[in-house]
């Protein structure tokens, strides 16, 4: 029994409990200290801005003011008018007095129109139409006065008004006129502008109609910050473009009324609470410390051996339990964790459900084999700590081996896989970058959602894993959901996998040929042997789906043996034709090709030059110094080589100069579209040009009607094959269609027709 874990835990519990009440109170009073620091600093920001923005204020009332003092007169409503306009009155009453008495900048009159009858600016009169420079920056205000309601600049108190209040006089004054004014940007500047009717002081007679307007311009310069700093006592006021730096300088964005950002204006501020920050806080704070560190001393000899007793425990669980390689829990812990959380995590089909999802880095085989097995480890290492990173907090990554990883977590709807494989995808964006080396990796996964795909551990990862397989069987690269299809799917394939390798045997395996008819006379030249399967069971099954299954199980090569053999031995019935096998990219990189053929034509006398072996541009893609020395000892011995489907997946015209073809197939999508698509046409163009340049035959696959038999001869293409001339037959037909086949013959359509015709089916299907 172990008397020691009371007192240890009795110590542990009294130093948290000292340490906390030390923590506590010292934030406490720490932030006490600065609260009170800040909230002075910051009241006296607020009073000083609040101070500015009053000296704006009273700025735009003292140039209305001004403006009063001359646009309330009956002078000024007689002598300025549409009609006339008294130069000489109006200089030296508006003109020259607003500028040189009260500072202002530019100074208009409008008529009732809102049509320029004076303007003064730059210390002299300028011809009238000078105001239209400066019509669109002052069309805000100009409504506002005229309509007497709110324009879209933002409003201010009317001190101005505020203080006409007590007029006897000029009450009648007063009662006709409208005025406003606004802090605006003006010909990009910052600027005071105001407005005030032009209405009679004593003959209130002298109103008829809209009044004319006094509009006044004062920009705020270093001259008028000056005036505002020495009102105000705020020394360093300045409008600036940029924000002002320094220990006790404010700083804040000078927005006008109509929005436009003008600039800075920075002020020094007056700081009461900085005595608190820069000496008080400092000793309270020092205080706090020394009373932490005397209470940290006091226990740090105890709790010392107490934590290296439990970091050795711990270390020792963690081993247990975490992959060595990239640190991540291993399958043990993942395992324990989504039993946990089946559990007690509450699922539900209509609300929680945990997400499995099993992440594998595609081709991570070729890594290794190619850049060594410590390039491998460190890219595992770098792709665990990427998916770390996209992972929320609460979600579980754990490493199954290999390159294979699996993550975990609860989402609140079913959405919750969706958006964690969108997480995974994200990871895997961006290169890796690994001992200098960029690395571009994808990942296949598969996901599975519990209730609804298992309510067990097993179920549940066995499904994700179902998924996984079925993400690299549809070519890698993307997120799988787990359905019920797929079990059966799998279980379909698995059965499917037994079958086939048993059908080898039982010779249920057969070849049909489909014949290739040539352009130049008509006959049948050749054909492509394509592999069929008749199960007892489950009668024909198409190549679609036993070819990948073959693939996957690792015996596309004896697959692709015996159909080399059968084609073989079949190629003697038909000692004039040319016979095509395909062979696939898996057959290519399993099997020494050169020693198969050359078995081949000592056992059964075969003819490399009537043989034409078919490969797709996978093998191409894939290419490296095997691929070209299998190729070239095929084409030393004689056998003829085609490119096939070319023009779709990773067509490259680098294919035909680095590699040298009898053949190239187009593929049949261009066939089929190339009566109504114009980009078809062109392409089957080309290649044939490119083709025929090159020293090589063009077939055209997928030939269903006498209309596209006659159109791929036109493009160029010198064989042809497809339904139009025959479906695949089986042996013993092939040689009956041989004999009974009428050579093919275009009908007699002149060229230039069949384009025009071309031309007119692309554009109806446009």
């Amino acid at each position: 029994m172990d008397t020691t874990r009371p007192y240890e835990d009795d110590l542990r519990r009294l130093m948290v409990g000292i340490r906390s009440a030390i923590t506590f109170f010292g934030i406490l009073l720490l932030a006490i200290v600065a609260f009170a620091g800040w909230s002075a600093n910051r009241a006296a920001t607020e009073t000083e801005a609040a101070l500015l923005e009053n000296a704006f204020n009273q700025a735009i009332a003292s140039v209305l003011d001004g403006q009063k003092s001359v646009a309330w007169w009956d002078d000024a409503v007689s002598k300025i008018s549409d009609e006339h306009v008294d130069l000489e009155f109006t200089d030296s009453n508006f003109g020259v007095f607003l500028t040189e008495t009260y500072g202002h900048n530019e100074v208009y009159i409008l008529n009732g129109k809102d049509q320029p009858l004076y303007s003064y600016a730059e210390e002299e009169r300028r011809e009238p139409a000078a105001f239209e420079a400066r019509r669109e920056d002052l069309t805000s205000l100009i409504f506002e006065v005229r309509e007497g309601r709110t324009s879209n600049l933002r409003g201010r108190p009317d001190e101005f008004g505020q203080s006409q209040t007590n007029y006897k006089v000029l009450a009648g004054a007063v009662k006709l006129a409208r005025w406003g004014g606004h802090i605006m940007s003006v010909d990009g500047r910052p600027a005071v502008v105001t407005a005030i009717t032009i209405v009679p002081n004593v003959d209130l007679s002298l109103h008829r109609g809209v009044p004319n307007l006094l509009i006044s311009v004062i920009y705020i310069n270093d001259d008028f910050i000056a005036k505002i700093s020495r009102a105000l006592l705020m020394p360093e006021l300045k409008l600036s473009a940029e924000p002002a730096r320094g220990r006790a300088i404010v700083s804040q964005r000078f927005v006008g009324d109509d929005g436009i950002d003008v600039g800075n204006l920075s002020w020094e501020t007056r700081r009461p609470g900085h005595v608190l920050l820069t000496v008080i806080l400092p000793l309270v704070a020092c205080g706090v410390l020394g009373a932490g560190i005397l209470s940290n001393q006091m226990f740090k000899r105890l709790r010392h051996a107490s934590e290296e007793l439990a970091q050795r425990e711990a270390k020792s669980r963690h081993a247990s339990r975490h992959d060595a390689l990239s640190g991540l829990p291993n399958r043990m812990h993942m395992l324990e964790k989504v039993d946990e959380w089946l559990a007690k995590g509450n699922l539900s089909p209509n609300g929680r459900r945990a997400v499995a999802a099993y992440v594998d880095i595609d081709k991570f085989k070729d890594i290794n084999d190619t850049l060594g097995h410590e390039t491998g480890d460190k890219l595992v290492r770098a792709v665990a700590e990427r998916l770390r990173s996209r992972l929320r907090a609460g979600d579980f990554i754990a490493r199954f081996g290999g390159d294979e990883f699996t993550i975990l977590c609860l989402a609140e709807d079913e959405q919750g896989g969706k958006r964690l494989a969108e997480r995974i995808s994200a990871a895997f964006t961006e290169p890796f970058s690994i001992d200098g080396q960029s690395m571009r990796v994808k990942a296949s996964i598969g996901i599975a959602m519990a209730p609804d795909h298992g309510t067990t551990t097993d179920e549940l990862m066995r499904h994700a894993d179902i998924a996984l397989y079925d993400a690299k069987r549809q070519g890698r690269d993307r997120a799988i959901f787990f359905t019920a299809d797929m079990a059966r799917d799998v279980e379909t394939r698995r059965a499917i996998e037994v079958d086939l390798r048993a059908a080898i045997e039982r010779n249920e395996l057969r070849l049909q040929y489909q014949p290739i008819v040539s352009c130049r006379t008509g006959e049948i030249v050749g054909a492509e042997a394509l592999l069929r399967w008749r199960h007892p069971e489950r009668g024909e099954v198409p190549p679609t789906t036993f070819i990948p299954i073959a693939e996957d199980s690792g015996f596309m090569a004896t697959l692709g043996t015996w159909m080399l053999d059968r084609a073989a031995r079949d190629t003697k019935r038909w000692p004039d034709l040319d016979i095509a096998v395909n062979l696939s990219p898996l057959q290519f990189r399993q099997t020494d090709l050169p020693k198969i053929m050359k078995g081949l034509v000592d056992a059964h006398g075969l003819v490399p030059q009537r043989f034409v072996l078919e490969i797709t541009e996978g093998v191409l893609l894939e290419a490296n110094a095997s691929t070209t020395s299998t190729l070239d000892a095929l084409q030393a011995m004689g056998f003829q080589t085609a490119l096939d489907d070319f023009g779709t997946g990773y067509s490259s015209l680098v294919y035909l100069c680095n590699f040298k073809f009898n053949k190239i197939k187009i593929d049949r999508s261009f066939v089929t579209n190339a009566s109504s698509s114009e980009t078809s046409r062109a392409i089957v163009q080309s290649v044939a040009s490119l083709g025929r340049g090159l020293g090589m035959e063009i077939v055209a696959e997928g030939v269903e009607t006498e209309y596209q038999a006659q159109l791929m001869s036109l493009f160029g293409c010198t064989e042809l094959q497809g339904y139009y001339f025959s479906r695949p037959v089986e042996v013993e037909q092939l040689s009956a269609l041989i004999t009974k086949f009428k050579p093919w013959q275009a009908p007699a359509l002149a060229r230039p027709a069949l384009i025009e015709h071309t031309s007119g089916q692309s554009k109806a299907s446009a």
